[in-house]
């Protein structure tokens, strides 16, 4: 999955020479593990028969937002007679975390109901002034 999330991230390889990657193996680990999903079975992250399942697009999102970050201070300039758009480096980042963040796995959100059967709660109701 590492070396996966690699490609997606347009990461080198720590291997490659003369290319130094900006995050190790162990960092990226934990991008992954930020994600876990249910496995294939329904089970749960929290259950001992969970089989190690995560969302490679939601870790890949995060990784090419804080390349953008790190990119966001370059600006476009001219010098002898060539103009340089440094800031293009900026917005495909954020374009590939868009990308990714789009693809990432669906979540779901049980809303329960709080109150008790025939209490009344309103929300968001003014407080009274005295």
């Amino acid at each position: 999955m590492i070396a996966r999330l690699r490609r997606m991230a347009d990461e080198p390889m720590p291997q490659e020479s003369g290319v130094e990657p900006v995050y190790s193996d162990e960092v990226l680990a934990e991008y992954i593990e930020a994600y876990p999903l249910p496995d294939l079975d329904g089970n749960l992250p929290d259950l001992d028969t969970w089989t190690p399942t995560y969302d490679l697009n939601a870790a890949a999102a995060d990784v090419w937002e804080e390349k953008a970050a790190a990119l966001a201070r370059r600006h476009d300039f001219s010098a002898d007679g060539g103009r340089f758009n440094r800031s293009q480096q900026y917005e495909q980042a954020l374009k590939q975390a868009r990308h990714y963040r789009s693809r990432r796995a669906v979540r779901m959100l049980s809303v329960v109901r709080g109150n008790k059967p025939g209490a009344s709660y309103i929300a968001n109701e003014t407080e009274a002034e005295d």
